[in-house]
């Protein structure tokens, strides 16, 4: 399984590791997302005549199956992102522990 993640990172054209991918901008996208979602079903929901708990509290509920859907591509790279992101950590850690441990020289 170890070799399957470190094939995970692509590599800089210089032959060195990549850098991690830039995760803030999808994580923003998906948050704003899921928040959008939830405004639009609780308003519809107090538009079809539902009090105010009832239409908060079933959108809310309806919010997170129609946020699984819609938002699929943008979880995906999110997960993407931050699965990169482990696996380049943990070689630079490995590096590092294969420094201090002098294995590297």
């Amino acid at each position: 399984m170890a070799e399957r993640a470190e094939q995970a990172v692509p590599g800089a054209p210089t032959g060195g590791p990549a850098a991690a991918p830039r995760i803030a901008p999808w994580l923003a996208v998906y948050t704003v997302g899921r928040l959008a979602i939830a405004a639009a079903l609780v308003l519809l929901l107090w538009v079809l005549g539902l009090d105010f708990w009832s239409g908060a509290l079933f959108g809310l509920l309806l919010s997170m199956p129609v946020s699984y859907l819609l938002l699929r591509s943008s979880r995906e790279r999110l997960t993407e992102g931050l699965a990169a992101r482990s696996v380049a950590r943990q070689q630079a850690k490995a590096a590092r522990e294969a420094r201090l441990t002098g294995d590297g020289t």
